[in-house]
């Protein structure tokens, strides 16, 4: 799951000089294009762990773009920090005009973003900042499960510490019921714990509103989430598919822990997505 061999690196410059990592998964040439996927990983991990999503896009019919975040994987920048509160939406906005660039025109763009990666592409969406064709979310972090300490801590640290970067407290027993996967993320030396207290308040603040503005959604949206994740509150993802009207379509897996596309029993993930995007793009 570590292996990003097969993707194209190169990076993009950010506002800051700060570099992006940049995976692109193209089509072989001789496949006909029915759009473009553009992927958004979730917290202390990075782009090279989805090279099997990638691969079942490019069977699909679909190129793939992914980046790792500031402070993630091959990006520059502290682990684990954020230089402003809407820095991941400032990067993913520059990374869709960059990859807007490079598509056919007329050619769909498809925001797919797990966990942390959730809660960013939902927030960008609902702020409408470019425009995009449709959204999945993967057990997307509208909610982080903060306790009533940590809500304190939140709303103090953010201005009098927000660089400080501690654990993230994420248990990495809980992303997947496969315990290769669970080996795999522990070894990987680019996976990191670190969080920042800006970092966190930006993924808990990006949920809220998300949530809040959920019965005004109007982009085609797939949500597919965990029932048993213990890493996110599964409250905050199942608020948003009740209150979200039917251009969303809700998909849970009551079995699988927080990873859905690392889950022993991924074929089942892979088959609600390959048919939610036959429904929503034309079947080559």
């Amino acid at each position: 799951m570590q292996d990003s061999t097969t993707a194209i690196m190169s990076t993009l410059e950010s506002s800051t000089a700060d570099k992006l990592a940049i995976y692109d998964w193209p089509m072989q040439a001789q496949q006909a294009s029915r759009g473009t996927a553009l992927l958004v990983h979730g917290l202390g991990e990075h782009m090279g762990r989805y090279a099997h999503v990638a691969q079942h896009l490019n069977d699909w019919g679909f190129s793939v773009r992914g980046y790792d975040h500031f402070g993630h994987g091959l990006s520059t920048g502290a682990r684990g920090g954020l230089p402003s509160a809407n820095r991941m939406l400032d990067d993913l906005a520059k990374v869709i005009a960059n990859t807007r660039r490079h598509m056919p025109t007329g050619e769909p763009l498809i925001l797919i973003g797990h966990s942390m990666g959730g809660g960013i592409v939902g927030r960008f969406v609902s702020l409408n900042i470019a425009p995009v064709d449709a959204l999945v979310m993967s057990s997307p972090a509208l909610d982080p499960g903060l306790n009533v300490i940590q809500k304190a801590l939140l709303a103090v640290l953010p201005t009098v510490a927000p660089n400080l970067r501690i654990g993230n407290g994420l248990n990495a027993k809980f992303i997947s019921r496969d315990p290769a996967v669970v080996k795999a993320y522990v070894a990987d030396p680019l996976v990191h714990d670190r969080i920042s207290a800006r970092l966190a308040r930006a993924i808990a603040d990006f949920g809220a509103a998300t949530i809040q503005v959920a019965p005004q959604w109007a982009a085609p949206t797939l949500l597919m989430f965990a029932g048993e994740d213990k890493l996110v509150n599964p409250a905050g993802y199942r608020a948003f598919a009740a209150a979200a009207p039917a251009c969303v379509k809700t998909q849970a897996f009551e079995h699988m822990f927080h990873e859905i596309f690392n889950a022993p029993d991924q074929a089942q993930v892979f088959s609600v997505l390959k048919t939610w995007l036959d429904q929503t793009f034309k079947t080559l």
